[in-house]
């Protein structure tokens, strides 16, 4: 299971998670782009619902959660400081891990994502519910706001040209190219511009995993990233359409391979791409 991960504490499989299916100290949520044809349909049992648009961002700012949402919305699900919180989700584990990535912006010690996701929980035939739990309230309380994993556009803006930098584009080659503004998953939602960041180099996440959506092994990850002169002295920034796709790259950097320096662009594309004046490549 643990690959050689730097960090193998951050993911269980799907054995773990049914064995701690009523384990008190764990909780175990789905977090889902449309709740409609996933959670609701059936999810693990005990499991509860995290909806990525409703839950993990503001309602109002083009933003993740405030610092007092994320208390309120762990609390509300029976978190508690010391409990330990399971993420899966669709997408490959897509929403999952920005959720990860928002959780460990707040300061969260023990959050861990389902490796494989919903579909391999499916794929395994194990057993689904449809009753929404409910749990005592918790007492979850953030730490700040961790930076070091999180970047803006001025930053992103000063990252171009600089060797000391890589900035790693994560979408499809078609994106990356300008061919198509949107992804297959989601037609509608186009930016005004197609193309990439400049000097992006372009590493689809779905190269990090597997056919069933596992990991790949450290040694198979690290000749993908090395591959691309993505290296752990660098700086890193991963940016994609909303930020979804980069933190499933973020997380394989920062946790699997234990890149010191990896941040998450989440305005990504919908906002470089929909700026005036700024530079893209195609």
């Amino acid at each position: 299971m643990t690959k050689n991960y730097a960090y193998p504490e951050v993911l269980v499989d799907t054995n773990w998670t049914e064995d701690h299916i009523n384990d008190s100290k764990v909780r175990i949520a789905e977090v889902d782009y449309d709740p409609t044809t996933n959670y609701h349909l059936g999810h693990i049992p005990g499991s509860v619902l995290l909806d990525w648009k409703k839950d993990i961002n503001d309602p109002v700012s083009r933003n993740i959660l405030s610092q007092s949402a994320c208390e309120q919305l762990l609390r509300s699900i029976g978190v508690n400081n010391d409990t330990t919180l399971i993420l899966y989700g669709d997408f490959n584990n897509w929403f999952a891990a920005f959720a990860f990535w928002v959780f460990k912006y707040y300061g969260f010690d023990d959050v861990r994502i389902m490796n494989g996701g919903r579909r391999k929980w499916l794929e395994e035939d194990r057993k689904l519910d449809k009753v929404i739990p409910s749990y005592q309230r918790g007492n979850f309380n953030a730490k700040g706001q961790d930076e070091n994993i999180r970047s803006y556009l001025n930053e992103v803006s000063n990252s171009i040209n600089r060797g000391d930098r890589i900035m790693v584009d994560v979408r499809s080659p078609a994106e990356f190219s300008g061919e198509v503004t949107a992804p297959a998953e989601y037609p509608t939602e186009h930016a005004q511009r197609g193309g990439h960041i400049p000097g992006a180099k372009n590493i689809p996440w779905g190269k990090a995993v597997n056919d069933d959506g596992t990991f790949k092994s450290a040694e198979e990850l690290t000749q993908l990233y090395h591959g691309y002169g993505v290296l752990p002295e660098k700086e890193v920034i991963a940016y994609c359409r909303i930020g979804e796709r980069s933190s499933h790259t973020w997380f394989v950097l920062k946790y699997l391979l234990g890149y010191p320096n990896v941040k998450n662009y989440d305005g990504s594309w919908t906002e470089w791409g929909n700026m005036i004046g700024n530079p893209i490549e195609k």
